[in-house]
């Protein structure tokens, strides 16, 4: 071949490249919205629907727009973590090879039962330089201003302003928007009214009064026989409704998708979780937040979780985000164990999902990867590869493999899939001020937590699989908890650690053998009031390590008599070169099967370790 033929060639083809290139930018669709007053649901719902490319960009002139659910799309779904049923959609990105939304700094705001952002099937997604809230919260909230044990009841001065509520026939009525409120209280928890975290010593409660009156001076009595622990005098006592009807939505569901970013993109209210995404990869969200208006008097941001990753893969990642206000877990990532219904023949078998919560879960596709978790062994055993799926109903489905089934296989056992697990990140984010857990993780593949700022109601950082209730798996195989800062951690009622590795597990199974594995606690700074730091049941490889400790005193001990370090069933524990700054003398507790192979060395400032 010549010179000038081979250059001529090249130069075709580098042509050929550069048309390429063109041709795909110029089939992404721009959409410009332009900002208008009023109910702006049906503008988005036309503009999406008739877009002509599978790849488009919504770019939003800066504003306020307001979002109803007249017009909004309806569709009955499906929501892991969530309740099913219909639901009312605004931006709905079914099938689209690519999204991308540019907000340009404006606020959408919702009002009622809305799904604001549905995403399924995309091979991109990013979004960014966007606010979310809600005109009027669903909750309801109010100061406690008197409190008397002896004769069942408590006062309340109840908010008005920016709520809606209403007393009928001695209940709360709440929100009362588009016919709908709750059946009760419900889920409710008393706060700080300075810092607005949850208060200090408090616990979760189910409330659902005898009878509440209205007091001559317009407060509310809450008239209660069933109550345990009364909210304290001072607080902001908050409610977000009856556990059936709490989790309409999450902010933004992502399902089968994947290459996704979320970039400056702000929660003040939903109606669940804030990130939610089920069987996707390759996840970021950078430079966002969840919390509370600056300003308002809410106390409670997002109704659940901040972010949720539902047997996802590929790399997750969590950076510099802050998240405070949620009402529960900063984020839970896990995948789905189902149970053994019914072996149908050597190679069939018939599964379900267990929770109410998981129904119509998708739990494995053809090429899936599944291991087999058999009583008593909590651990993970064979493996197999599902050939082909039939979905019976939202409970049960049938999983043909390429392979036979173990032989000792048995209904109830459980099935954990291996292909959709994660890589997990989370670095630089503030979280805090809000219900429940800073984290909670259950994947077997790398996770990395560091140079966050945490504090918690309850422990800061979880691992934890269960094989019954939530049917959340599963066991970790490789931690690095580094250069964090806890302060004031575990400050709610029930007793918790700043770690805490804690399986939940059915009786069924053994609860002498080592469930998760290879966790690092090391470099972190501790600054909390209560004696528990690290609280490990049935760790195979647990290294606490450089770690500064310090007891403050601004709240008093909850559980003097707990241990700073409790181990129970664990194996290959070394806890080295951590100092502590404090009065505890309760420091090591180990049962025999944690000291065959514990070591204990260089510490400083402990009285007895």
């Amino acid at each position: 071949m010549t010179k000038k033929l081979k250059s001529t060639i090249l130069g075709f083809i580098l042509s050929l490249t550069l048309l390429a290139s063109c041709s795909t930018k110029a089939t992404t669709e721009i959409i410009e919205i332009k900002y208008a007053e009023g109910d702006m649901t049906s503008v988005v719902r036309n503009a999406i629907e008739t877009s002509k490319s599978k790849d488009i960009k919504l770019v939003f002139e800066k504003g306020n727009y307001t979002f109803h659910t007249d017009y909004a799309i309806g569709k009955y779904l499906y929501v892991t973590n969530h309740g099913n049923g219909f639901k009312k959609i605004i931006f709905n990105f079914e099938g689209f090879n690519s999204v991308e939304i540019e907000g340009n700094g404006s606020e959408f705001i919702f009002r009622g039962q809305a799904a604001p952002f549905i995403f399924k099937g995309c091979n991109k997604i990013n979004v960014r330089n966007l606010t979310l809230d809600w005109d009027i919260p669903f909750s309801f909230q109010g100061d406690v201003i008197a409190v008397n044990e002896e004769e069942d009841y408590f006062d309340l001065k109840p908010y008005t302003k920016g709520f809606s509520w209403k007393l009928r026939k001695g209940q709360i009525e709440f929100p009362g928007i588009n016919h709908f409120n709750f059946t009760a209280l419900g889920s409710t928890l008393s706060h700080n009214k300075e810092t607005k975290a949850i208060d200090y010593g408090a616990w979760d409660m189910s409330l659902n009064p005898n009878y509440i009156e209205k007091l001559p001076n317009g407060n509310l009595r809450f008239h209660d026989k069933n109550i345990k622990k009364y909210p304290r005098v001072g607080s902001v006592l908050q409610s977000k409704g009856d556990k059936i009807n709490n989790r309409y939505a999450p902010a933004f569901l992502v399902r089968n998708s994947k290459n996704i970013v979320f970039d400056k993109v702000v929660i003040h209210h939903a109606l669940g979780m804030g990130f939610l995404f089920e069987r996707s990869e390759d996840i970021n969200i950078l430079n966002s937040g969840i919390y509370v208006r600056e300003g308002s008097d809410r106390v409670i941001s997002i109704i659940a979780d901040a972010t949720h990753f539902a047997n996802c893969k590929g790399d997750i990642l969590i950076e510099n985000c802050r998240l405070e206000g949620m009402y529960d877990d900063g984020t839970n990532v896990h995948g789905t164990y189902v149970q053994v219904d019914k072996i149908l023949d050597n190679k069939k078998l018939r599964v379900a999902l267990r929770h109410d919560q998981q129904m119509g879960f998708e739990f494995a596709g053809v090429g899936d990867a599944i291991w087999f978790i058999k009583n008593p062994n909590p651990q993970r055993a064979e493996e197999n590869k599902v050939s082909s799926v039939m979905v019976i109903n939202d409970i049960y489905t049938e999983l043909t493999f390429e392979n036979e089934l173990p032989s000792d296989l048995k209904e109830g056992d459980i099935l954990e899939n291996k292909t959709w697990n994660p890589n997990f990140t989370m670095r630089g984010n503030i979280i805090r001020d809000h219900r429940a857990r800073n984290i909670i993780i259950k994947t077997p593949k790398k996770i990395i937590i560091e140079d966050n700022d945490l504090s918690s109601m309850m422990s800061s950082i979880m691992l934890r699989g269960e094989t019954f209730y939530w049917f959340e798996s599963g066991n970790v195989e490789d931690v690095i908890i580094r250069n964090n800062r806890f302060v004031h951690c575990a400050y709610g009622g029930a007793e918790h650690a700043v770690l805490k590795v804690s399986p939940r597990l059915a009786k069924t199974f053994d609860d002498t053998m080592t469930y998760d594995r290879n966790i690092q606690f090391i470099n972190n700074t501790i600054e909390t009031f209560d004696n528990r730091i690290v609280w490990a049941d049935r760790v195979d490889g647990l290294i606490i390590k450089g770690n500064t400790i310090k007891q403050t005193t601004t709240e008093k001990q909850q559980y003097p008599d707990a241990y700073m370090f409790d181990l129970i069933n664990c194996k290959d524990v070394e806890i080295t070169n951590n100092t502590y700054d404090g009065n505890c003398e309760k420091t090591l507790k180990a049962d025999e099967a944690s000291k065959a192979t514990l070591d204990v060395k260089k510490n400083t400032g402990f009285k007895n370790l």
